[in-house]
């Protein structure tokens, strides 16, 4: 399979190369803002889950482009590190502690932000149950922290997995939000559970002290407790945003995109940065895996056939050769 083939199947991974993004992901957040104007008023933002840094990309040429000395200001925030951008300051941090929530308060000088987004996700394991767990509490984290940073007003954007306990989500949401809205880009893949909750007004029950030790779900995933029903059953409006003339996300399109153009293959725009599989990467590459061992066909034992072992068990004694019998 050559490297242009992914180019034939991904359509939105080839423009993010052709357009200079870091990844895909930045055609979901230009659509959501196409949709809901995000962006619109904004000058302080943060990005959480941000490597490798297509949504801080996003904000950098959204918020800086008519003036880039201007007052805005970006904080991108993640564990891994980040290649940098022009107008990010970068966090390595956990969004899970306070001190974190302090650091981005103090970039922004005080001030809380206009917008939080978060585009981060768990590395999926195929079971979907336990996938859409670990994204529910990761979307849970990135509130939390966002209701110590967050200006009231304020916009929410963040990825969810729309699984059996998404309601119970939406109810959480609907405590600290306005308005709560849940979208599916264009460019995000049907055949992914993937969506985006779009979080607008921010407005905090009253008396409500932001404190990251205490979760905001219970953590007891029990099946008639997490089942909100009748009138406490809480359902948000689901959009699919996005041009309807767009490319689709699933399809496959020729590497001839347009007649007068000839395609030419183009490298990622900026590689990860010391990613958790660049050991296993640099042994494969150096023929250094470790591989399992096949028998030899010298070391393995052969089956004689009953007639072949009473001819070959023959003696020599003094010069003579008996012949034994093989009982069976």
């Amino acid at each position: 399979m050559g490297r242009s083939s992914k180019d034939k199947r991904d359509i939105y991974y080839r423009l993010a190369k052709e357009e200079g993004w870091r990844a895909r992901s930045a055609f979901k957040l230009l659509q959501l803002d196409e949709e809901y104007q995000l962006f619109q008023g904004v000058h302080r933002a943060v990005d959480l889950c941000a490597a490798p840094g297509s949504w801080s990309q996003v904000l950098s040429r959204k918020l800086r482009a008519n003036d880039e000395t201007s007052e805005v200001k970006i904080v991108a925030v993640d564990l891994q590190a980040m290649a940098p951008l022009p107008g990010v300051i970068q966090i390595q941090g956990d969004i899970t502690k306070v001190s974190t929530a302090n650091e981005i308060i103090c970039h922004f000088e005080g001030q809380p932000a206009d917008l939080v987004v978060c585009d981060g996700a768990p590395d999926v394991t195929g079971l979907h149950d336990i996938d859409e767990y670990i994204q529910a509490q990761l979307l849970l984290a990135a509130l939390n922290i966002t209701t110590h940073v967050l200006r009231k007003g304020g916009t929410f954007v963040a990825k969810i997995f729309r699984g059996k306990d998404v309601t119970l989500l939406y109810s959480q949401l609907k405590i600290f939000f306005r308005d709560v809205t849940c979208a599916k880009p264009r460019s995000s893949r049907n055949s992914s559970i993937e969506a985006f909750v779009v979080c607008q007004g921010y407005s905090p029950p009253d008396g409500y002290i932001p404190n990251m030790s205490n979760p905001l779900l219970d953590h007891c995933y029990d099946v008639d407790f997490n089942q909100l029903e009748g009138p406490n059953r809480v359902i948000v409006p689901f959009l699919a945003c996005g041009d309807l003339s767009a490319y689709d996300s699933d399809m496959t399109y020729p590497l001839q995109l347009d007649t007068g153009k000839e395609y030419c293959y183009m490298p990622p725009n900026q590689p990860p940065i010391q990613p958790p599989y660049q050991e296993a990467c640099f042994l494969k590459k150096n023929n250094l895996l470790a591989k399992e061992q096949t028998p030899s066909p010298l070391n393995q034992p052969t089956t004689a056939t009953a007639k072949e072992e009473e001819d070959n068990a023959a003696i020599c004694e003094g010069g003579a050769i008996h012949k034994l019998s093989i009982s069976s």
